[in-house]
């Protein structure tokens, strides 16, 4: 069965300013039931995903159940630039104890559901992509129906693999596209940084069977903008809602050796934050995730970094 951990407090350090300075001068550890609404107040939470067993059923680099504290550590070290009325949050985290990744995802989906219940923006950290299996239920069931969902996934893969023999990091978007089709919803999906080196033709012809979007990695950069810019702005056109999953390992492994499939031919992080800038100014972004931080296999906490300075730009952009 999996545990709901509440984090230590001794996580989040840094400098001391007394002035509140630093994001680990003002983040709170709670519970995430004892939250309470506010509706004066903007109000962000991190909730952590402590699993990597999808990672290894799909025969990757296990170590991502460290990821979430790893990412922590780094944050709070960073500076705060929020408005002085918005609330940080630090809700725990879900640990995968015993290989039941289905019954994690499950607990996952209602810890969101219960954190959008309550007017609060999540933010999750991971752990393997499997996560975004349980993230989406989440949202999906704090929605319920009535309003469209758009996913946009920074990754190299499409994570479309089929779950006949069972579910792994590599399937939860096809398990999001069964549900869909199950539930009667359209499939929404967008990937940015696709690569032909990460994905066989099986799930090219997936993807295009599913209508799925995407951009590949050879045209995720500055010198195609302009169509990068719209083929984003057209998707989110279409939906009411954006979860936004930033899988780790689409980025060069220049930038983020600590991942379970690392590679130098991945994006760079400048190209994911102005997309992320053009999805902020739609005012859609209702949750967002960063998956698959391997500190077993980081170097010098570069992608413990990259993924805070990811987190800390999207608070300080809601925040």
């Amino acid at each position: 069965m999996p545990t709901y951990n509440p984090t230590n407090p001794e996580l989040w350090t840094g400098r001391k300013s007394g002035k509140n300075l630093y994001l680990h001068e003002i983040i709170k550890c709670k519970d995430l039931d004892s939250i309470v609404p506010d509706t004066t107040s903007k109000t962000i939470a991190i909730l952590g995903y402590a699993c990597d067993e999808g990672v290894r059923r799909n025969q990757g680099r296990i170590g991502a159940v460290e990821g979430p504290d790893e990412i922590r550590k780094l944050l709070g070290k960073m500076p705060n630039h929020l408005n002085p009325n918005t609330k940080l949050f630090d809700t725990g985290s879900i640990k995968c104890d015993d290989g039941d990744m289905e019954e994690t995802q499950n607990v996952l989906s209602l810890k969101v559901a219960q954190l959008l219940k309550k007017g609060v923006f999540p933010i999750l950290l991971g752990g393997g992509h499997d996560m975004a299996y349980g993230h989406y239920k989440g949202v999906k069931k704090h929605l319920n129906g009535h309003e469209s969902i758009g996913i946009i996934n920074f990754d190299a893969h499409f994570d479309l693999r089929s779950n006949a023999n069972g579910n792994n990091s590599g399937t939860p978007f096809y398990q999001i596209a069964q549900d869909c089709e199950t539930d009667g919803l359209n499939f929404n999906y967008l990937c940015l940084g696709i690569r032909k080196d990460a994905n066989d033709t099986v799930l090219f012809q997936t993807s295009e069977k599913l209508g799925v979007g995407y951009i590949e990695n050879e045209r995720l950069d500055f010198r195609h903008w302009k169509a990068v810019e719209q083929e984003l702005s057209t998707f989110i056109s279409k939906v009411d809602h954006l979860y936004v999953t930033i899988d780790l390992d689409g980025f060069s492994s220049a930038y983020a050796p600590g991942v379970s499939a690392a590679s130098p031919m991945g994006f760079s992080p400048g190209i994911v934050l102005a997309c992320l800038k053009v999805i902020l100014q739609s005012q859609k972004l209702i949750s967002m995730d960063v998956a698959e931080m391997n500190p077993e296999y980081d170097i010098d906490n570069r992608t413990a970094k990259l993924a805070a300075s990811l987190v800390h730009y999207i608070t300080r952009q809601l925040g």
